[in-house]
């Protein structure tokens, strides 16, 4: 069997046993999903009409903020998913399993290629159950084109590959599950201080750069013109070099830590 064979097959192997432990233990899935939906509701139908005031045209109502709303909450569910990988990363580190896999004949590689594909699978899993619930309360996106929603597709997979890379390495370095958790926080987080929920315009002057200078805000405007017809201008190319860029930052970063004999 070539090299190539070989890291296919057993990568295939850990994708299935990370998916077999989301599935039998969906807690946590269930629970970094409930904030994404409970934040769409909530802006929704309690903040809707006072916040679609801020949108620069004088407000066209909750249906109007509903519609805007929506890219930054897939975002954020992004965001929220890959700090369960994280926290398994981190589990995995400290239960045991990784000295046990150290010592059988498998690609080393493959552990971690398991952990990132299961992710983004379930990051996009989660984004459809979210949206899902978007649509049923009322947003539509009748102005996209089938390639502009699978731009908005390839952009959200890019977004959870380069996301759960940058986890992978948060759950490589925490000693625990819980570290885990806290340590991840920041990418659910930094979707709350982007354009996800106002735009960058309609902030304090002092904290527009903040969140402007980040890669969720580019992210958000991306999806948003792709989805609602918005003028994307040169976020689309930013959006892409932030996702590029935290992808192999991750990437190196994992690996360099994963490959660090045990102390």
């Amino acid at each position: 069997m070539s090299s190539l064979s070989f890291a296919v097959r057993d990568s295939a192997t850990m994708l299935r046993r990370n998916l077999l432990h989301a599935r039998r233990y969906p807690s946590l899935t269930l629970n970094l999903l409930l904030t994404p939906v409970m934040l769409l509701l909530l802006f929704v139908y309690i903040f809707g009409d006072v916040m679609s005031a801020g949108l620069g045209d004088g407000g066209g109502g909750r249906s109007e903020y509903l519609a805007y709303l929506v890219p930054g909450i897939l975002m954020l569910t992004i965001g929220g998913t890959t700090i369960g990988s994280a926290v398994s990363v981190a589990t995995d580190m400290t239960e045991g399993i990784i000295a046990r896999f150290r010592t059988m004949p498998i690609h080393r590689g493959s552990v971690l290629i398991g952990h990132v594909v299961g992710s983004v699978i379930q990051c996009v899993m989660s984004v459809v159950l979210v949206g899902a619930v978007a649509v049923a309360i009322g947003f539509r996106s009748t102005d996209a084109t089938a390639v502009e929603w699978l731009l908005a597709l390839g952009l959200l997979a890019l977004v959870s590959l380069a996301l759960t890379w940058i986890a992978v390495g948060m759950g490589l370095t925490s000693p625990n599950a819980e570290a885990a958790s806290n340590n991840a926080m920041p990418l659910m987080i930094l979707p709350l201080l982007s354009s996800a929920f106002v735009p960058v315009d309609a902030m304090p002057g002092w904290f527009q750069p903040v969140a402007e200078y980040q890669p969720f805000t580019p992210a958000i405007e991306t999806l948003r013109g792709l989805l609602l017809g918005t003028e994307i201008g040169n976020s689309g190319w930013i959006a892409v070099a932030w996702c590029l860029g935290l992808a192999v930052l991750g990437y190196l970063w994992s690996k360099s830590l994963f490959q660090r004999d045990p102390k």
